[in-house]
């Protein structure tokens, strides 16, 4: 599961710590769970604010490197 939080200033962002302050939602590391939750618009209701493109585009390239990393590992 990864992370993402809305800060107490407002921002939203990845929070690949799991410890950042603020209001957090967790999505699965697959980008068919990402994309459901983009589609229903998930994270902007779990976090109670507008969840820009590109912290999706952010999330999205994480997950691939994470999904790359478990293909490597053997």
């Amino acid at each position: 599961m990864l992370r993402v939080v809305r800060t107490p200033e407002g921002s939203v962002r990845l929070d690949l710590s799991g410890k950042a302050p603020g209001r957090g939602a967790y999505v699965c590391v697959s980008e068919e769970c990402l994309a459901a939750a983009r589609k229903r618009d998930a994270l902007a209701k779990a976090l109670k604010t507008k969840v820009e493109d590109a912290v999706y585009e952010e999330i999205l390239a994480v997950l691939r490197e994470k999904m790359k990393e478990r293909a490597e590992t053997p």
